[in-house]
């Protein structure tokens, strides 16, 4: 009787114990996993399933792996909250496999994502033709992110609009010089020039521009320097979006 009481309680005491872990780790362990994130839950659930086989077995034995494991997640969350190198690092690169109709044999293979896999993917996402999508995107969680060829509408403050749109700022026209060279691979979209202010130098020599080029972007939209600038991207059609998101008090 006493076996089954202490595997009642040890199984109660786990499940508590990862609830509270998990909880700490953050809603993004729950919608997306990177390999670190898998890994650390994978030794989590197989450190719980010992100790609660292992009646006679100190129940600290489970805990102090399992804290210790959160803390390496919570560091290295930490450390990916403040350095891009860092989540580049944990999580990888977003891959495009399709571009303008056309199928990157190549990255399929490096990723060994087979022409099934994207098929299903892409009639999930309402594509029954890969000539209807500017580009495909295999996440870094494994899902595939859909662009569909749309008319030129333009991005205001994160939404799709053709109105309220400086002139100054519809790089689409076709008489403007262009900003992305030909050729340029789509490693994501929409491509970040500044995060959580600092500009991304590797971004702005692919697309042969200066931080000069970008200051005048920004001054634009009322930012002074690129520390207050939150986010700033440019999309596949080169519209910019500027979230000057330090200034918000």
């Amino acid at each position: 009787m006493m076996e089954w009481y202490s595997l009642a309680l040890r199984t109660f005491c786990m499940y508590v114990i990862i609830f509270l872990v998990l909880r700490i780790m953050g809603k993004r362990e729950i919608g997306k996993l990177s390999v670190l994130d898998l890994v650390i839950s994978v030794m989590i659930a197989e450190i719980a399933v010992i100790e609660i086989e292992q009646v006679d077995d100190n129940l600290m034995h489970g805990i102090v792996p399992i804290v210790i494991l959160l803390i390496i997640q919570i560091i290295s969350a930490f450390l990916s909250m403040k350095s891009r190198k860092v989540r580049l690092l944990l999580d990888g690169k977003p891959t495009v496999v399709v571009a303008n109709g056309e199928i990157y044999r190549d990255e399929l293979k490096k990723q060994r994502y087979n022409l099934d896999d994207l098929m299903l993917q892409l009639r999930e996402n309402g594509v029954t033709s890969i000539s209807e999508i500017d580009f495909a995107i295999l996440e870094t969680s494994g899902k595939l992110s859909v662009i569909p060829k749309t008319n030129d509408d333009v991005v205001v403050g994160g939404s799709l609009s053709s109105e309220n749109f400086d002139e100054n700022e519809k790089l689409t026209n076709e008489s403007a010089p262009k900003i992305i060279p030909p050729g340029f691979r789509y490693e994501m979209l929409p491509i970040p020039l500044i995060m959580d202010g600092k500009v991304q130098d590797e971004n702005l020599d692919k697309i042969n521009k200066t931080r000069f080029w970008l200051k005048n972007i920004i001054q634009e939209k009322g930012a002074h320097h690129f520390k207050e600038v939150l986010l700033c991207t440019i999309d596949h059609k080169e519209r910019i979006y500027i979230d000057a998101g330090n200034n918000k008090k």
